[in-house]
């Protein structure tokens, strides 16, 4: 892929989202009408704020949820959602909450802070929380092509979660997580106060080839390679479940793809060289601009860069049933290991599975993992990343695939780290241990909270008991204040 020229672009973020918990099952029309009193215009919030009685309460609940499977007649519904469309909605919404509110939870949903202030000649921009990724490509590209942000690769994403999860894509091994090139930001702490950097203190900132035949012996040399390629070339490697043209059964498909900056001239003895055994052609190749790039990736072929601005588009995931966990590996695998997680991967139990092997090294390597919340860095080859999906008319089986990840995470245990098995945050895994209701501890949020952000997780403890000591904002798997 051709960069003429590559520059880094750095962008703060406004808002983070908030969810915010209370005692009590009713009593919302309190929280309803303090909302009213605290806001200078209570016309204004009253035409963001739905309740369940609202006609437009279902299609604003669901108009974010990708994952189905929290989507359910089971699934514990907020009594009221705030769409706030200024800062003192912010506020008053905190406010009501802190005093007031008497149910199981607000949702606060940032739909309406989204717009996106791009300055080129200083390669600066600013984002506020709700913007997706795409709207992001969009305006930079729409200012000078030759700019990029690393962000994610898949550009439904929302750019809140996304900076403050330390979220990657395929800038990661050149330029780092987005959440590290963030120069500045805003956010309201629970005492309502809008906070700066300065405010808030720095601990808080803080090629394709498809192959069916003797495809473990080049996967286990790309785990050897991959990692030591340079920083301009990201390399994946995707394991998919198919029915095989030969025989019809079930078999697996490895697809080696990677992002290069650069030109195919530069590729080509660099991969001959490092890779000789993917023999990989100038065939094999497309050059394109970065944000061409990003629409290739997001199966958008053909289509106009305003394809990124569409909030709902569903591909390449789709809004479907799925469950995914994540590991991270230190040593390579045998092949005999390898071909064992294939074995697990070509079983009828789950014919939509796939696998990710995403190579580490570069940029990455070079930063202690101290310095910031994301700690996976050197000593991790790359990161796995194991997905089941399904549609809705085979949720029946939603156990039988769920049960799936959970055997091949277990049979993994062997080979990948240890004390603590890492995982990565944003790939929210209940399983590995979550909150319990209503209190949350300190020693039992440990559990999970090492294998997200390993020694850094007392650092965070540290910062929230400071901001937000009665853990007024919380979910499953946020962090817990010292006791």
């Amino acid at each position: 892929m051709k960069f003429l020229q590559f520059s880094m672009l750095l962008l703060p973020i406004l808002l983070d989202a908030l969810l915010s918990f209370s005692m009590g099952t009713s009593y919302h029309e309190d929280f309803l009408q303090c909302l009213s009193l605290r806001s200078n215009d209570s016309t204004s919030i009253s035409n963001v704020v739905y309740t369940r009685n609202n006609s437009s309460y279902s299609s604003v609940l669901e108009s974010t949820i990708r994952n189905l499977r929290f989507n359910s007649t089971d699934t514990p519904k907020p009594l009221v959602i705030v769409t706030p469309s200024r800062t003192s909605h912010f506020q008053a919404t905190i406010y009501c909450l802190s005093y007031v509110a008497k149910v199981p939870f607000v949702l606060v949903d940032l739909v309406n802070f989204r717009s996106v202030d791009v300055d080129a000649e200083n390669r600066v921009a600013w984002v506020q929380a709700s913007a997706i990724v795409g709207e992001v490509y969009y305006r930079i590209a729409k200012k000078n092509r030759t700019l990029a942000f690393p962000g994610g690769v898949y550009y439904t994403i929302g750019l809140g979660s996304f900076i403050s999860n330390r979220g990657f894509g395929l800038l990661f091994r050149k330029y780092d997580t987005g959440g590290d090139n963030v120069i500045d930001a805003q956010l309201i702490d629970v005492n309502r106060r809008i906070l700066d950097r300065k405010s808030m203190g720095e601990d808080l900132l803080a090629v394709t080839r498809t192959l069916e035949q003797n495809a473990t012996q080049l996967i286990f040399q790309w785990q050897n390679i991959a990692h030591q390629l340079p920083d301009e070339i990201n390399p994946d490697l995707i394991m998919l479940n198919f029915n095989s043209t030969q025989n019809g059964s079930r078999t697996f498909q490895a697809l080696f793809t990677s992002l290069f900056l650069g030109t195919i001239d530069e590729l080509l003895p660099i991969m001959q060289q490092r890779f000789p055994q993917l023999r990989l052609s100038r065939q094999d190749c497309t050059e394109m601009s970065w944000i061409d790039a990003i629409i290739y990736f997001n199966q958008l072929k053909n289509q106009p860069l305003e394809s990124l601005l569409n909030r709902t588009f569903l591909k390449p995931l789709g809004s479907q049933y799925y469950k995914s966990k994540s590991d991270y590996v230190k040593e390579p695998i045998s092949e005999t290991a390898l071909n064992g997680l294939i074995s697990r991967l070509t079983d009828e139990q789950a014919p939509s599975a796939y696998i990710i092997f995403m190579a580490y090294g570069g940029i990455i390597d070079r930063i202690p993992e101290d310095v910031t919340p994301f700690p996976h860095r050197a000593g991790n080859l790359y990161k796995i990343h194991y997905t089941v999906k399904w549609q809705e008319q085979d949720n029946v089986n939603s156990q039988r695939y769920i049960d799936w990840t959970r055997r091949s995470y277990r049979y993994m245990t062997p080979f990948v780290s240890k004390f603590p098995r890492e995982a990565y945050v944003n790939y929210r895994d209940l399983d590995i241990g979550s909150n319990n209701v209503n209190h949350t501890s300190y020693a039992h949020a440990r559990i999970w909270g090492r294998k997200y952000f390993k020694n850094y997780f007392d650092r965070l403890v540290q910062v929230k008991t400071e901001i937000d000591p009665k853990n007024f904002f919380r979910h499953e798997q946020s962090i817990p204040p010292f006791p």
